[in-house]
């Protein structure tokens, strides 16, 4: 059989491999797949007024020799007819039966079909050169899908590499030795409070592996989602690792609105065992436990505060550090309540810029409203409340009878 010499292909696949993290096989596979598109610029080349169809070159394959550092093109799948019409898909009788003499009509066979070594030009040459290229980004990006998709969700130890734009690259690893790649922290991601400075590190959440094969970091990596926070406390707290203690909900604004207003979360916790306090486990001695987290997150506002299925409770709790009188479920199945506060509470359970209150509707999931107690007239709010019920009946029967004429 003939090959073209490609002198130094050992060399070659082996630096590409270490200068890419990528197995030596897919390296090959890429290189195959390039010569495979060279050949084909080459016949196109030749054949310059033949009209291949797209799917034409389907039937070859090239076969590396990597000790004899060279390639072969084969045809495959040739159909013995007897007489060809096609002779990149068909193959005589009586050319098959000079080297095997059992052959029959309709049966298949590959044939070497190699170029000799100055045939395959320059233009196969830069067309395999580009496609390589091309192969070897897509071998990457298949392999970072694989190595980091079934770690969305989790935690990872990430540099600074460089700036593009509002996004900070960064350079995370998945662990067991493996080389570092590139992970995207947009600026709607970041904290405000990080110093994004070259090798700094920092953890992040790995928010999503992305698809396709668009260039640039595939990770998005987030220092803004509540994920990360859960992750620093399940890794502070051994009652959490242990799931003595739990989190049930967490509710988190890292980029507020607002420049004057800092980022801040609320996260709620419970237990069965009686015998332990939650929000004093995750606090800590001294709040010792806490801080670390308060740390990590560059002096985020942390309110750890216990959950309960009474929603009253709940909503009370969530509107720490306020003192709550009461709490009135005016329209559970709307969710909504209100909450009645002293006078000399009410800016601390609203918050600066109503970041308090926001964050304990996200946290409860209820729709709150802080009333001043004195000013409260709960007889004039329960008229108001079904008056809005009402209304609200009134407008389903309309809709509703407009809806039965209509049918």
């Amino acid at each position: 059989m003939s090959m073209v010499s490609l002198p130094g292909l050992q060399d070659m696949i082996n630096g590409i491999s270490q200068e890419r993290n990528l197995p030596k096989q897919a390296v090959e596979e890429a290189l195959r797949e390039a010569l495979l598109k060279g050949y084909e610029r080459y016949r196109r080349t030749i054949e310059i007024q033949t009209q291949f169809s797209e799917d034409y070159f389907d039937n070859f394959d090239v076969e590396l020799d990597v000790d004899e550092e060279g390639f072969r093109v084969l045809a495959k799948n040739l159909t013995i007819v007897e007489q060809v019409s096609n002779q990149d898909h068909q193959i005589a009788l009586k050319d098959v039966r000079e080297v095997a003499p059992e052959a029959q009509l309709g049966d298949t066979v590959t044939l070497d079909v190699t170029p000799d070594q100055g045939e395959f030009g320059r233009m196969a040459a830069i067309q395999t050169k580009q496609v390589l290229a091309q192969k070897l980004r897509d071998k990457q990006r298949k392999m970072i899908q694989e190595e980091f998709k079934e770690l969305e969700g989790t935690v990872l130890q990430a540099k600074v590499l460089r700036f593009e734009r509002q996004s900070v690259i960064l350079e995370v690893a998945s662990g067991f030795g493996r080389a570092g790649v590139e992970a995207e922290l947009s600026k709607r991601e970041q904290l405000p409070n990080d110093n994004y400075r070259a090798n700094a590190t920092f953890r992040v959440y790995l928010k999503k592996v992305s698809q396709g094969s668009q260039r640039g970091p595939q990770l998005l990596v987030s220092r803004a989602d509540a994920g990360l926070v859960v992750y620093l406390f399940a890794n502070e707290v051994p009652e959490i690792e242990d799931e003595v203690v739990r989190i049930v909900a967490v509710a988190r604004e890292a980029n507020p609105p607002s420049r004057h207003v800092g980022p801040r979360t609320k996260i709620a916790v419970d237990t069965l065992d009686r015998d332990v306090d939650p929000v004093g486990a995750c606090i800590g001695a001294r709040g010792s436990r806490i801080q670390v987290v308060v740390n990590e997150l560059r002096g985020e506002k942390i309110d750890v505060i216990r959950w309960s299925p009474d929603p009253a409770t709940y909503i009370a709790n969530a509107l720490s550090p306020a003192r709550v009188d009461e709490v009135r479920l005016v329209n559970p199945e709307e969710r909504r309540a209100h909450i009645l506060v002293p006078e000399d509470q009410l800016s601390l359970a609203i918050g600066k810029e109503g970041q308090n209150v926001r964050l304990a509707a996200r946290l409860t999931g209820w729709k709150i409203d802080i009333k001043d107690t004195a000013k409260y007239d709960a007889a004039a709010e329960d008229q108001k409340i079904a008056e809005e019920f009402e209304r609200q009946e009134a407008i389903n029967d309309r809709n509703y009878d407009q809806f039965g004429e209509e049918e």
